[in-house]
Parts: structure tokens; C-alpha cells; sequence
């Protein structure tokens, strides 16, 4: 039976500085010239996932956005976009609004992905804004009523503050629009202390994306091997043949997993890649 590995990245294929190791990338490289079927499955952009694993010769497309967007890896082009309705979108903002809180846009205007924000109201915003500026992310706009931003195809709000405010703001959304949004809160690792609620469409998931990627490159019976560290990695455990946690994943994704591996900081993912792999062309 043919096999997918699918990994998400942050705390999981990449190292603690976001990075993949030199190992890990001319390991892939090697596993992937052998006929390797292997993607990720992140939160993060396509934009963010280029940079990240650039010289990875990646065949398949990504999954960005947590299922919001699948797209080719080498292009950015999306091959599918699962975007929140208006209506839900302005719905939602408001109620950020009441929370007192102000979120990052992220859309596709048609012709390319943009990041709106107006007001950065806190570190944890501004980490993230710097972050992205630093490293020159060109989808970033200022503007000055949000709203104006709603005609484009949204496929994620992001609201960072302190964790209770959030979990307050995210049961508020979920009373309302709990069965036609998704959504996520995660400390950010590399800004601990800060919350980032993301809300998505309801079909943007993990598993809904990885099953619309297997089903349109003829690879629905394959066997799914996929990896993962945080909660929004649970329901692709659940769709998966093996599901593999690194040590560091949180306990409940430990819990669903088939089996725990070293950490993220050893190359964990990779070594297992290559000695499943192995196994698989040596029967």
C-alpha cells in the first residue's frame, strides 16, 4: 500500500528557532528523489512554509492555514481556498470588538494573500508584526477601517491577547457561529505568555484538507502517516493510520496518538520518515 506522510511543522518537523535542520532537509531531499510522498500541514502561510522549507524539492501541495488553503508549494498558487462567509466575518469582528481586542485579517484578494491590520494594541501583536517584517513577509497592509477588507476572501481572523480574555471571546464566537467557524487557541511558543485565537471556516481543518488532497492526486487509499505537537493537530490523528506525537506534544495529542517519538529538537520526524520508508522499499 502506498504511503503519506504529512507533518505539521512548528514544534513538530522544525527545530525550537522555527528552522528545519540541515539533516532533516537533504535527508527529505534524498527520501523524496527516492519517490517519498511527503507534505505538511500547518498554520502557518504559504508564504511563511517557502521560507521555512526552502530547498525542500516538495511534490505535493501544502496545507496552510490549518486546511484554510491548499497550495502549491513552489508557486503559492491555491489550489483551494476555504474562506469565511461575509456575513460571519463582520458578525465575528464585531464581537473582537466588544472584547475590547482588534484582530489581524488575513485573505486572498484574487490575486494575491494579503494580512491587514490598523491597530497593534499589545507585545504579543507586535512580536508578531515585527516578526513579519523583519523577514520582509510581503503580504502585510495597514489600513484603516478593517472592514474595508471584508470584500476580500477572509480565511482567517487572529486575535492575540492573555489567555482568559480569549477563552471568553472564543466561547462568545462559538454560541454563536460554533457550527460554521473553527477555531484554535495556542499559546504562541516563541512569545510565551501570548494567546493567538485564529478563526477559520468550518472546512478548514486538517483533516478535511488532507482528505481533498489525497482524493484529487489519486492517493485516497493510501495509508496517512502524519505528525503533530498541538491541538489543532488532533483531528488529523483521528483520520490518520498511524498517528505519531513527538515527545514534546501537549499530553491530549499524546493521548490520541498511535505512538510518541523523541522531541522536535532531535530531527525526530525525519528519522522515522527515512526508517519507515526503508523498511517499506527493503519488503
Amino acid at each position: 500500500m502506498n504511503t503519506v506522510y504529512i507533518s505539521d511543522l512548528d514544534g513538530t518537523l522544525l527545530g525550537s528557532h522555527a528552522t528545519l535542520s540541515s539533516f532533516s532537509k537533504i535527508m527529505l531531499n534524498e527520501l523524496l528523489q527516492q519517490g517519498l510522498q511527503f507534505t505538511v500541514a500547518s498554520a502557518r502561510s504559504v508564504v511563511s512554509i517557502q521560507r521555512m522549507l526552502k530547498g525542500l524539492n516538495l511534490r505535493l501541495p501544502v496545507i496552510e492555514f490549518n486546511g484554510a488553503f491548499i497550495s502549491d508549494f513552489d508557486s503559492g498558487r491555491h489550489e483551494i481556498i476555504n474562506s469565511i462567509s461575509p456575513e460571519i466575518v463582520e458578525s465575528i469582528y464585531k464581537l473582537i470588538l466588544e472584547f475590547r481586542c482588534v484582530p489581524f485579517v488575513s485573505s486572498f484578494n484574487g490575486t494575491e494573500d494579503c494580512v491587514y491590520y490598523k491597530d497593534v494594541i499589545n507585545d504579543g501583536m507586535r512580536w508578531y508584526l515585527n516578526d513579519c517584517l523583519t523577514k520582509k513577509d510581503r503580504r502585510w497592509r495597514t489600513i484603516e477601517d478593517l472592514t474595508h477588507c471584508f470584500s476580500d476572501r477572509v480565511v482567517c481572523l487572529t486575535v492575540i491577547g492573555q489567555a482568559q480574555q480569549l477563552l471568553e471571546l472564543e466561547s462568545a464566537i462559538i454560541e454563536i457561529h460554533g457550527t460554521s467557524v473553527e477555531t484554535h487557541l495556542i499559546e504562541n511558543q516563541y512569545s510565551p505568555g501570548w494567546y493567538w485565537l485564529t478563526i477559520h471556516d468550518y472546512r478548514a481543518t486538517k483533516d478535511q484538507a488532507i482528505q481533498t488532497l489525497l482524493e484529487n492526486y489519486g492517493l485516497k487509499q493510501s495509508e496517512i502517516v502524519v505528525f503533530g505537537d498541538q491541538i489543532n493537530d488532533i483531528k488529523m490523528f483521528k483520520i490518520a493510520t498511524r498517528a505519531i506525537a513527538v515527545a514534546n506534544a501537549e499530553p491530549k495529542v499524546q493521548h490520541h496518538a498511535t505512538l510518541v517519538i523523541g522531541s522536535n529538537t532531535e530531527d525526530s520526524v525525519v528519522k522515522y520518515i527515512h526508517q519507515d520508508f526503508a523498511r517499506k522499499i527493503n519488503i
